[in-house]
Formats: C-alpha cells, structure tokens, sequence
C-alpha cells in the first residue's frame, strides 16, 4: 500500500521530455512509481486537469535566518520551490566567535535588508561552529534547505576586529582554512564570498570579505575541492557592471583551484545591449576553455526593487549620497529643502562614477507607490515624470517635495529599463546556454524592497499563457534538474522512481503570481513584502504535503541538506 498517489495528472518530469498523463505512487518519502498505478494507497489526490511537476529549487536565497522564524520559506513554498540554497554572497550567520553576533545582525541588517529588530528577537544565537547552526535546523524546516558558507563569517571569526580593514597573519589565513573545512564537513554546501562595491557592514564600511587578496580567495578555494559536494558563489564588481580581464581570469582560477562550479549572480539581459550579455556571458566560456566551469545566475522575470529616501537602499551607494543618507531624518530632510544640496546630488547621481548606477537617477520614470501625508495622496501611482510637467519643477524637485512631506517614507518603484521584446528575446536565447541558470531571487532577503521568490510561477504563466519562449516542460527543467545537478542534489530535481517526493501540482490554466503586497509578520511587528501564488494546487516535500490550495500545512516536512551526505560533486 502506497502513502499517497497523485492520481491523472500531465507528469513533467523534469528531464525536458514531452509531459504524459500518468500517476504519482509515493512511499516513505520517495517516488515509488509513475505510470498507470492500481495500487491503494492512504491517500489519493486528483490531479485531473493539472501538471505535477518536480519541485522547484531555487539557487539562491537568504533564508538563512528567516527559517527560525518561518520555517515553510515563505512566500517561495507557495509557488512550489521545495529546496532553497542559503548562505550566499559571502554572508552567513556561522562560524560565529563568542563576541560576533551583534557584528553578524548588524551586516545583515543593512546589507541583506533585514530588520535589525527581527534578527535580535527571531534567532536564538546560541550557536558557534556552522555544524551546530545547522543542527539548530535539522528536523525543524518546511522545506529542504543548503547552506554556502560565507567568507565574511569566517573571517571575522578568526580576525575579530581586523576583519575589516585588517589583512591576515600567515597563521590566520591557516586558521581560516581550517575552520572553512570545519564548518564544511559540518556540512556547508561550499563557499561564498564577496569582492562587490555595493556591500558595506553596519558600520558603512567594507564587509570583510571585500578586503581580502586574491590569493586569500584562492587559498579558501582550495580548501573546497577536498570536501563531496560543493561549489562556490560569487559576486563582484563586474557582476553589477562589465567584467574586468582580471576579474574573469579571478574566476576561472577560483573554478580551476577548487575543481568545483563556480556561479555568480546576476546576469541582466538587456536587448538595448546585446554586447553586454555576451560579454558577460564571455566569462563562462574563458573558465571552460581553462578547463573550469562558471555559471551566471539569471531572473527569468522582471523583478522591481524599490527605493526609499529614509531606509538604505541602492540609492546610498550613488556617488557621494552616502555623506546625506546616513544623516538623521530630520537632518536629511535639511539638507533635502536645501536648493544647492539638490543641486549636488542630482549632478553626483549622474556622473559617470556613478556607472550602472546612473540608473536609478532617471528620476521622471520613478513610480510613487505607498505615501504618508495627505498633501501627496495626488502623486499616488503617478509617474515623478508626470508631476513634475504638471507642476512646472525639475524631476528632481518634485520628487524632493514630495518625500519631504513623507518625512522620506515615501515608497518609490522604478520603472523597468528591459521589458522590451528585444530583451525577452535576448533571454529566451541565453535560457538555452548550460553556462546560465535560472534563479537570483534573493528570497528572505531586502525584506522591505523587493519580492524576488514568486519567479517560478510568474515563468510558468508566461510559457503557458504569455510570451511562450521557452515549452512549459523546458521550464520546468530550467527550475529542476538543471539546479539539482549543478549543485549536485542527490536525487531531487526529477520525478522517476527512487527520487525524493518533492512534488508540485499546478493548474496550467491559472497558474500565475499575484502582485506584490506587505506583510506585518515578522518578529519584533516588522513588515515584508510578500507575493501570493495563484493555481498551485498542491506542494509535496519528501512525500508530505505542506502547501494545499495556496495556503501552508505547517508540517515540517523539509531536509536539511548536506555536503555530502545529501550532494555529490558535480562534473565540470
């Protein structure tokens, strides 16, 4: 007797091949069978009508401490992602030295947009190695979830202080591989690190690992190669922007050192610069002719960020922003009335400094989303753009004014710079390259800016009722066996008999994500933004069912996944 078949639905099977009616036979957590099943079984779901697809696994969130708080990995469950890889861009919660943790909040709290406040009140922090942080999770998550160790953890750990600003001892570079193998054979799926401008401590400068050598990147990479099942993720500068030769051979040696994978997050594709992606796309193919292997992360949708005058956000990291957004609110609103303060950081916004940046200050196509004073209830929804015409000001102006009479909480969305044609089909192109893989989403992460997980759905609507750029079945296996195998997932990422029972059953005629929307529940009453899934029917982890009819069971159903034990190297 079988514990549940999913009975009558289109089986995508992750692999790429043509979905097929058949059934679904689970036992003690695994695919017992698929085909024409006449087996009884406890429990028997009808999936009439609907796809049943492997569960989707998502390259790279920042669930690392949301899960003690929320562990169903929310809102990601509810758009079928089973299996999430944490410990990303350099920023873990472990090793941590007895004196670290308001350190470690503090970097996570500005870096990685998470409330200072929920950090302090939803974790215990009562862990040391990244062994015994894991433990803290084994048995009690809603999902399966890995976990990168990150290289600003381990460098404060032996460091302290020096961390930042500081380059190590010959006896503490040792000491950092050391722990680095530790806290691998705890567990931890690899090593993340991060060389990128744009992340700063709690303190405003440089988060540890941006001040290591080259040579402290690769001594740490070596460390890996000994370890079953891992790789590495990565983020620099030219991540953001245009590689550097040196960054690409920085990568290719990194690969070549460990032996292992190496991604990076994330690949913009842009139609009005099709130079760019293949450039980028160019450090990919330099490692491979080196005989290493670097994948670039890639969103298949268009996820907005928004921008904020009163909480940092990308908008502190425009050429000498940062001397007026770190002032106090009632100073910044100051120096904000000020004609000469506007006048200098409207010029500092535009300078060629400012790079890929320069973005953001095209202030006429920022959207006013949420307001707080009477006075702006008119901007609601407008472009600044067409404010500013009517009002007879500068964009600039007009957006000062209106934050202002917001006290700065002034929520603003920019408006997309690649929604094109030319640019979706520039990515369906790239969707087809084994050097790129779905995912970015930054999932538990700029809780307040962004809303990255509701990707799988929002691909889905569009292969089935949209754009139609890739078949359903590629999508599925853009979001199934192609993670699983790169970060070399033992049987997950395909529905055939002895793989994991991670399932999900969505309808194809309605499947879609919901817009984007707040959520006052984390800890300490801060709030999130959130998206709902629409046509999931049903979600399975390890055979049980956590998520029915877009809502979660709350049954912990989720592996905690280890090198190892749970992954296997993948090829280069």
């Amino acid at each position: 007797m079988l514990d549940r078949i999913i009975r009558g639905g289109t089986v995508i099977d992750g692999t790429g091949g043509p979905g097929h009616t058949a059934d679904v036979g689970i036992l003690d957590g695994r695919i017992a069978a698929v085909g024409r099943l006449d087996e009884t079984a406890a429990e028997v779901l009808d999936a009439d009508g609907c796809c049943v697809a492997p569960g989707f696994v998502d390259p790279h969130t920042h669930y690392d401490a949301q899960l003690f708080w929320d562990p169903t990995a929310s809102p990601s469950n509810l758009h079928g992602v089973t299996t999430v890889i944490g410990g990303n861009c350099g920023f873990t919660l472990a090793p941590l030295g007895d004196q670290d943790a308001d350190y470690i909040r503090r970097m996570m709290a500005r870096v990685e947009g998470m409330p200072l406040s929920a950090l302090e009140a939803g974790l215990p922090w009562d862990w040391r190695g990244f062994g015994e942080y894991l433990d803290r999770l084994e048995g009690a998550i809603g999902v399966n979830a890995g976990f990168l160790v990150g290289h600003c953890a381990v460098r404060r750990s032996v460091m302290g202080e020096a961390a930042v600003g500081g380059q190590p001892t010959p006896e503490q570079l040792s000491e950092m591989a050391r722990l680095l193998g530790d806290s691998l054979r705890g567990g931890g799926l690899g090593f993340s690190t991060s060389l990128a401008f744009t992340h700063s401590d709690g303190d405003g400068e440089p988060v540890p690992s941006r001040w290591a050598t080259h040579d402290e990147v690769l001594a740490l990479c070596r460390v890996v190669r000994d370890y079953e099942g891992t790789s590495l993720e990565f983020i620099i500068d030219g991540c953001l922007g245009r590689f550097s030769d040196e960054e690409v051979e920085l990568m290719t040696r990194m690969s070549l050192e460990s032996q292992r994978t190496l991604n990076w997050n994330v690949l913009g594709i842009d139609g009005k610069r099709p130079d760019h992606y293949a450039h980028q796309l160019g450090a990919s193919k330099r490692a491979a002719e080196k005989g290493g292997r670097v994948v670039a992360l890639t969103m298949p949708v268009v996820v907005e960020m928004n921008l904020s005058f009163l909480t940092h956000c990308a908008l502190h990291m425009l050429p000498d922003w940062d001397q007026i957004m770190k002032l106090s609110p009632s100073e910044r609103i100051e120096k904000l009335r000020d004609p000469e303060c506007r006048r200098f950081l409207d010029e500092r916004a535009h300078a060629p400094e400012a790079g890929v940046l320069a973005r953001l200050a095209n202030w006429g196509n920022l959207v006013i989303g949420d307001v707080f004073s009477s006075g702006n209830e008119f901007a609601r929804g407008r472009s600044v753009g067409d404010i500013a015409e009517e009002t007879g000001q500068t964009t600039f102006d007009a957006l000062c004014d209106i934050v202002i009479r917001d006290e700065l909480r002034t929520v603003l969305w920019p408006g997309s710079p690649d929604d094109s044609e030319e640019s979706w089909a520039l990515r369906a192109e790239a969707w087809e390259d084994d050097h790129i893989l779905i995912g970015g989403s930054d999932a538990g992460a700029h809780l307040d800016r962004m809303c990255g997980s509701s990707y799988p759905t929002g691909l889905l609507a569009d292969c089935l009722r949209g754009r139609r750029l890739v078949s359903v079945e590629r999508a599925v296996q853009l979001m199934t066996q192609k993670p699983a195998e790169m970060f070399g997932l033992r049987d997950r990422g395909v529905l055939r008999e002895g793989a994991h029972a991670d399932v999900v059953i969505f309808d194809p005629e309605t499947v879609d994500r919901c817009p984007v929307r707040t959520a006052a529940d984390l800890p300490g009453g801060n709030s999130r933004l959130v998206a709902d899934a629409l046509g999931v029917q049903r979600v399975l982890v390890n055979g049980q069912v956590v998520v029915a009819e877009g809502e979660s069971t709350g049954a912990l159903a989720g592996r905690l996944l280890r090198s190892g034990r749970d992954t296997k190297t993948a090829s280069l």
